[in-house]
């Protein structure tokens, strides 16, 4: 060890050189960081660790009342460690150590992995330290000066290579919060359960196989995870937790559960689902705070005593991949499996010949990976399979979370994939595990792009030459005949029926009498004219009848996509009406709407309605989180779901009231920056220019949380807003606590955000 520190003497020295040369280069830049009250954080900045040693040969005297600290871990490995040696006599009060990776981003938007591996030894001299977090680093054992760090109240090491943890870990015997998600456990030590004050454990997405039965002597623990595992069962001390108040172990292979788990006296959530139980005491299998969706229950075992001759039908293997992994080998056997995405994958024996390797991935949605219609909303990501375009000898069945639409009168849910460079929807079937938990089911004859949406009810037929008919399964006023002879070879037709809220064109054409039809889209394929004219029918606007209505005031419009024009063509067509209906005939599709209206140029108010028909009242909320008020938070979401979001998130972030409400379209592209000098964080691929990228989708979470560079302690801002063309609007100001509590600046709440932007222009300021 001395070997090593005299090796790195030359690099701190360098280090130290060069931060002392970029001294003042550094502090006269508006995005250095500086250091206020307690706190000091440098993982956000270049340089960080550079800095920090810079500080600590200075012996600034501030550094004495530093409590919290936080570097990144992608600096580099060698300086790292020697900044981390400097520490215990440097900021011998330091509480809180925050050595997270996952700052940085790779092409695709993937969080990328700290290089840390380990700690010096020097830094179990840090006698106060109760806050340690080496999450999204490249651990692959646990430092050995963490077990010496006999304050520790929680200790997060999520995301690392760790493959097991060490019998000293029973020394930390203040730990309350252990956090060991997304690693390779593989077996937990004994010494676990001497921790008698831990209250919450995360051991998810590992992958263990058992656990020991000390983990019964946990007396304080209150939460325990362990989703996402191989466990294939529990050991029945798990029944002495007396204090455990939430217990999931859900995706792992278990075929039984302890009894005594029924009579936790404090637990209120038992979370069993997608395991291998078919039965369970009955105890909980009536009990309200039990989840067992997922599971085999009441199916029996196959019959290991069937007379010779009888063919063995082997169970499909059942796979549960964790966060790590991204791919898995199915057999011509078939196998059932659960990504750690949520989705659920069928191959029945016999869907492929020889064994396949299949890989996955989640994407983040995108315009040019979300094919959307006029009228579509996305309600799932999007998830590729891969390899792409391999046919399957039986179909594979696919299950996607998908969540659940606002609007579900005449529309449906399907799941759309590409497949020979074009989209098509797969005939989908719903399954409903909870209110807010639903399934998209499909059978799939090879693997592609996937996502789940919203689209109005779409009804089809092939149109012989004999002729048929076709309606509206969701408005059954609405269908289209065709008379023999008016094609000579089969063709596909579809329809889709569009309403529109009777209000909302009142409200836009200052009219209370105007009414309009459902909107009528119809296509084809082959040929663009029928040989023959088709009858169309659609139902009469409301409150319109045959008998009553004056025919002056009824237009019938049409639009030839991709034109975003509307055409009257009332006086081409010959209009029949009858008491509820008109019908007309035409030689070839498009759309057609039907509107009531004492207007003389209906076309153009048929754009804006139809454009109002598909827009989104949207506001934006930007918040700091209270624990770190240099992180902020912006979120993009529907007017309707502000209040809800507010009071979910305001007990770990506080900020402004939400912004002025402002329209968008499904899928449509915007940028949120401040201004004046403070820039977000640019080494993010949705950054660019020091303005962050967001895409609207109305049942989605658009959520960006961002580290604004800032030059002083507190910066007076406004926040720009998304505007549509011709739009105006004044700056006001807004009164936003930026500042952390510890400032001493005397300016009080300050600052705001600056908003929004559509495509690469920015729009005027606004007022949160």
């Amino acid at each position: 060890m001395a070997a090593a520190e005299e090796e790195l003497e030359p690099q701190v020295a360098a280090a130290e050189g060069v931060a002392g040369d970029a001294t003042d280069t550094v502090d006269a830049h508006p995005g250095a960081p500086r250091l206020a009250g307690n706190r000091l954080s440098l993982d956000l900045y270049p340089g960080g660790c550079r800095r920090l040693l810079h500080l600590c040969a200075q012996q600034t005297p501030q550094l004495l009342e530093v409590e919290f600290l936080q570097l990144s871990g992608h600096e580099d490995p060698r300086l790292l460690e020697a900044t981390l040696a400097q520490v215990p006599k440097s900021l011998p009060h330091l509480r809180s150590l925050v050595l997270k990776g996952g700052q940085h981003w790779d092409a695709l938007g993937a969080c990328l992995r700290g290089s840390l591996t380990t700690l010096p030894a020097s830094l179990r001299g840090l006698a106060r330290l109760v806050h340690l977090d080496l999450s999204f680093n490249s651990l692959e054992t646990l430092p050995a000066c963490i077990p010496h760090m006999c304050g520790l109240g929680a200790l997060l090491l999520s995301h690392n290579h760790l493959s097991e943890l060490p019998e000293a870990l029973g020394a930390l015997s203040a730990l309350t919060f252990l956090s060991v998600t997304h690693n390779r456990l593989q077996t937990l030590p004994t010494a676990l359960g001497a921790l008698s004050t831990l209250q919450r454990l995360d051991l998810s997405e590992n992958l263990l196989d058992t656990l020991p039965p000390e983990i019964g002597g946990l007396s304080s623990l209150e939460e325990l995870n362990l989703a996402s595992n191989r466990l294939q069962s529990l050991p029945a001390s798990l029944a002495g937790l007396r204090s455990l108040r939430l217990l999931v172990l859900h995706s792992n292979l278990l075929a039984s559960v302890p009894t005594g788990l029924a009579r936790l006296p404090l637990l209120t959530r038992l979370d069993l689902r997608d395991n291998q139980l078919r039965e369970v005491p009955p105890e909980l299998l009536d009990a309200p705070f039990v989840r067992l969706q997922g599971n085999p229950l009441g199916e029996t075992l196959p019959d290991s005593h069937s007379p010779p001759g009888t063919p063995v039908v082997l169970e499909m293997p059942r796979l549960f991949l964790t966060s790590d992994l991204d791919s898995f080998l199915v057999t011509p056997q078939g196998c059932s499996v659960t990504l750690a995405c949520g989705v659920r994958l069928q191959f029945p024996a016999g869907a492929t010949a020889s064994s396949l390797t299949i890989r996955y991935r989640l994407w983040l949605p995108e315009p040019r990976l979300v094919p959307l219609g006029p009228h579509d909303s996305l309600l799932s990501g999007v998830l590729e399979l891969q390899p792409h375009g391999v046919a399957f000898q039986q179909e594979v069945g696919l299950w996607l979370l998908f969540v659940p639409p606002r609007a579900r009168r005449c529309r449906e849910v399907v799941v759309r994939t590409l497949s020979d460079d074009s989209w098509s929807d797969l005939e989908t079937h719903l399954e409903e595990e909870t209110p807010k938990r639903l399934w998209a089911h499909c059978q799939v004859p090879h693997f592609s792009w996937f996502l789940v949406v919203s689209r109005p009810v779409s009804n089809a037929c092939l149109v012989p030459p004999e002729g048929t008919m076709l309606w509206s399964s969701g408005h059954p006023g609405v269908k289209v005949t065709f008379p023999p002879g008016a094609t000579e070879e089969p063709r596909q037709v579809r329809m889709q029926v569009v309403r529109m809220a009777g209000r909302e064109l009142r409200a836009l054409l200052e009219e209370p009498e105007a009414a309009v039809s459902p909107l009528l889209c119809l296509s084809q394929s082959g040929p663009s004219s029928f040989l023959r004219p088709v009858t169309v029918q659609l139902p009469l606007p409301p409150g319109v009848t045959g008998l009553s209505l004056d025919r002056s005031r009824l237009h019938l419009l049409y639009r030839a996509p991709p034109a975003a024009t509307w055409d009257d063509i009332t006086a081409q067509v010959a209009l029949e009406l009858t008491h509820l209906y008109a019908r007309f005939q035409v030689t070839h599709f498009s759309w057609y709407w039907l509107w009531y209206t004492t207007k003389t140029c209906v076309g153009g108010l048929a754009k804006k309605a139809w454009e109002r028909l598909r827009l989104h009242q949207v506001n934006l909320i930007a918040l700091q989180r209270r624990r770190d008020p240099e992180q902020v938070l912006l979120q993009c979401l529907p007017r309707n779901k502000v209040d809800a979001a507010l009071r979910r998130l305001l007990e770990r972030y506080r900020g402004p009231e939400p912004s002025d409400t402002v329209e968008m379209f499904e899928g449509e592209k915007f940028f949120a920056a401040f201004e004046r000098g403070i820039d977000v964080d640019a080494d993010r691929p949705d950054c660019v220019q020091g303005r962050v990228c967001f895409v609207f989708y109305s049942h989605l979470k658009n959520v960006k949380e961002v580290c604004p560079s800032i030059g002083e302690p507190c910066l007076r801002r406004s926040l720009r807003r998304l505007r549509r063309p011709g739009r105006g609007g004044a700056r006001t100001p807004c009164g936003w606590p930026l500042c952390p509590s510890s400032c001493r600046c005397g300016l009080g709440d300050c600052g705001g955000l600056r908003g929004w932007a559509r495509g690469g222009g920015l729009a005027c300021p606004w007022h949160l």
